[in-house]
């Protein structure tokens, strides 16, 4: 689908079909309020009516709001999607919708299909935006125009990052996946270094090197960068690229395997995360980390009972092979300080089961020391569209990774707070001056879905690149 921002008035703009956004106090203004009424229409968020004939579609709002219109947005093109229609235009809502309404056209028309030996067909070739207010006034075409791209921009590379965490693990390892980074670099002129199997056992990472050393695909350390002239920031990223996990010797249920290729959604959200920034260009400079490894059982799996020693030399005892993410991040993360003084460090990885527990499975936690980043956090969700939450560290849920025999646990004593004793675990490896700088945020609920909701279909959500992308400008 081409989209097309049009400096006119809805009513003059040639569409197949309208589509036009009512709520509930709306319906009796409609000059097609006696069909509404008799298909039974009320304006209830996601829900439609196609009048074919009068070729409009009806969607439901709650509101106006940009939450709303995203939703809105999404239920129309998924209503329209199988029609066999050509060119479909949007009311406009000025300077502050108009975001909202390229994000649910691209978002929530993505479907991933690539295993299918039977393609679903899309007819819809131009989706057209109104640059005009729905009362008639013409907004500055110029701010508007350069709104409506930075948003194309952001959820495409949602849909980039969506795309890499749905593959199949036997598409993507880890080598496939500093392939992935190589070719987005060369399209995006970025700069990218991977780290085999040799260079990582000369930078000392035996915890990122324990937890993929019974897979056939050796892990790798990526670093991406994107550095422009004269920037404001230097932001590192660091994310956790488990392009499977079975869980090690401390195997998962079977049910529990299943969906286990999302658990390389931290590392897609970073390669997201600079596809954006470099299209943006944005006067920010970015280094993304990713930590790839494959946690498999095998004769030489790492064992409950090892210690490690990781990159930075602190040890950490293993009582538990499926925490395995946070191993190969205190390597990563080690390393990311080490090679770049930064502003700001965030990580994203798809920790833990128990944030899940904690904030639901649309949610992302948010961990950190510093209550101006956590609270910036926050307020980059509500404004990106995405849905956070924050977890609180404290020194008594610390005391619960405290190892007798090494530096640290790689679990919690107790089965309470474990995505908060996750983070406490990560807070190890964050060198002193960087503490008010850190945010971890676990993805693990809201990364993938097995059911459809708000723009998310089926699979991956790409969660953290709208948040971050909303963040990383606002620092």
């Amino acid at each position: 689908m081409k989209l097309i921002l049009e400096n006119n008035v809805f009513a003059n703009i040639y569409a197949d079909i309208a589509v036009r956004f009512v709520d509930k106090t709306m319906l009796e203004t409609q000059l097609d309020h006696a069909l509404l009424e008799r298909f039974g229409f009320k304006g209830e968020s996601e829900e439609s009516c196609l009048l074919l004939e009068r070729g409009v579609l009806y969607c439901g709002v709650e509101d106006f709001g940009s939450d709303a219109l995203r939703q809105a947005a999404t239920t129309a093109i998924r209503a329209l999607w199988k029609l066999k229609i050509e060119r479909i235009k949007f009311e406009g809502f000025g300077l502050e919708g108009i975001a909202a309404l390229v994000e649910g056209v691209v978002l929530g028309g993505y479907r991933f299909e690539r295993y299918k030996s039977e393609k679903s067909e899309c007819a819809i070739r131009e989706v057209v935006f109104a640059s005009a207010s729905r009362d008639g006034a013409l907004q500055p075409y110029d701010v508007m125009k350069a709104r409506f791209e930075a948003a194309r921009i952001v959820a495409e590379a949602t849909n980039y990052t969506r795309d890499l965490v749905n593959a199949t693990p036997e598409e993507v390892y880890p080598e496939a996946l500093a392939q992935a980074a190589r070719a987005l670099s060369e399209r995006n002129d970025l700069t990218c270094r991977v780290l085999d199997e040799a260079a990582l056992e000369s930078e000392k990472m035996m915890a990122i090197l324990a937890v993929g050393r019974a897979s056939r695909h050796q892990p790798r350390l990526i670093h991406v960068a994107y550095v422009p002239k004269n920037p404001k920031k230097v932001i590192t990223l660091v994310g956790k690229g488990l392009t499977y996990d079975s869980g090690g010797l401390s195997l998962k249920p079977a049910a529990n395997m299943v969906t286990m290729k999302m658990d390389k959604a931290g590392a897609c959200a970073v390669l997201g995360i600079l596809k954006a920034v470099s299209e943006l260009g944005l006067e920010i400079e970015v280094h993304g980390f990713i930590g790839a490894a494959e946690n498999m059982v095998g004769s030489n799996s790492y064992k409950p009972d090892d210690v490690l020693r990781a990159r930075s030399g602190k040890t950490i005892e293993v009582r538990n092979t499926d925490a395995e993410g946070r191993l190969v991040l205190a390597d990563v993360l080690d390393y990311a300080q080490s090679l770049i003084s930064a502003d700001y460090l965030f990580d994203y990885a798809t920790l833990t089961g128990a944030c899940v527990v904690a904030l639901g499975p649309y949610t992302s936690g948010v961990m950190g020391h510093s209550e101006r980043l956590k609270a910036s956090a926050l307020q980059a969700a509500e404004q990106s569209g995405e849905l956070a939450g924050v977890l609180p560290f404290n020194r008594h849920l610390k005391k619960l990774i405290k190892s007798e025999i090494a530096d640290v646990c790689n679990v919690s004593s107790k089965p309470y707070g474990g995505a908060i004793t996750a983070g406490l675990f990560l807070d190890h490896f964050i060198r002193e001056e960087m503490k008010e700088k850190w945010l971890h945020f676990d993805i693990a609920g809201s990364a993938y879905t097995e059911g459809a909701w708000d723009c998310n279909s089926y699979g991956a959500t790409g969660a953290g690149v709208r948040l971050s992308l909303a963040l990383i400008q606002a620092l």
